[in-house]
């Protein structure tokens, strides 16, 4: 696959629409996000992005953050996640002072937050059903979302061996037992790894919007039950920060590209078969964030 970014097309194949969704009276100004998308085609041949431009009402988005835990079991993913965790955090202070709604989601680490009032937030909310039926849907809210072959194509990367890329491999376990500190999870936040509880929380707060960051994307970002497959197949418009987001990706590995074009090609993937991603810019008004180790110019 090659190499794809806005900078490789001209300027005559970047479309660009402007969709304006005018807030409701009372609600503060809509936020501006520049969408990036591909079309979804049969062909593993590159697909050159579009664009488009819309605004989003803060009172009806939220941002659901993914697995930022505070250990890992890859040395090299754990040093990343605390790299972009305090970004993130600035990103989602913007945010948050806009109106935008943030859920906390590190899985299978809730218990840890079983006292706080933003878990019982998300665990008090009334029962909303899904507007399509879901399998097995009395436990869709843990359940996994895997690829959908009829939906998108093979992921680019080969995560077969779990995308550790550290020099001496690491060994698989579950350190993780809460989201790192370097997040603020604010009052008004939400806490849940559940999709149901999710889903409640949304409906509760009449919410169309709904924003995905953290890691890994080539798993939980995408198969999480919160997560974008998830919320997607559930008819919200959905959305990934593509700079606040990481892979478990091994360079070792096919397509054999350094992590973070393996990461980009993942995202790649993602706006072609699921949903589009803007920059943290889009929110906070500041350079997108770029990885230290990224080696690339012009990312």
């Amino acid at each position: 696959m090659l190499r794809l970014c806005l900078a490789a097309y001209p300027v005559s194949v970047i479309a660009l629409a402007v969709v304006t969704l005018a807030p409701a009276p009372g609600e503060p100004a809509g936020l501006t996000l520049n969408l990036r998308s591909r079309a979804a085609a049969p062909s593993k041949e590159p697909v050159a992005p579009t664009a488009r431009k819309v605004a989003w009402a803060p009172k009806k988005t939220a941002i659901v953050v993914c697995d930022m835990w505070d250990r890992h079991w890859c040395k090299s993913a754990e040093a990343r996640v605390g790299e972009l965790a305090g970004p993130m955090n600035e990103m989602l202070k913007t945010a948050r002072a806009r109106g935008v709604f943030v859920i906390h989601a590190p899985s299978t680490c809730t218990g840890f937050y079983k006292d706080a009032p933003q878990r019982k937030r998300a665990q008090n909310a009334p029962f909303a059903k899904t507007p399509v039926p879901l399998a097995a849907s009395e436990r869709w809210g843990t359940a996994w979302n895997w690829p959908d072959g009829k939906r998108e194509g093979v992921l680019p990367i080969d995560d077969s061996d779990m995308g550790c890329d550290c020099k001496v491999k690491c060994e698989i376990r579950s350190p993780w037992t809460r989201q790192t500190a370097a997040i603020e999870i604010a009052e008004g936040d939400a806490i849940t790894d559940d999709g149901q509880e999710t889903w409640n929380l949304l409906a509760e707060r009449g919410i169309d919007n709904v924003v995905l960051c953290g890691v890994h994307l080539n798993m939980c970002v995408l198969g999480r039950p919160f997560a974008i497959r998830q919320m997607v197949k559930l008819g919200k418009n959905v959305a990934l920060i593509r700079d606040m987001t990481d892979t478990m990706y091994n360079p070792d590995h096919p397509p054999g590209v350094g992590h973070f074009e393996g990461t980009d090609r993942v995202v790649e993937h993602v706006e072609r078969y699921w949903c589009p991603s803007f920059l943290s810019t889009d929110i906070t008004g500041r350079p997108a964030f770029r990885f230290k180790n990224d080696p690339r110019t012009g990312k």
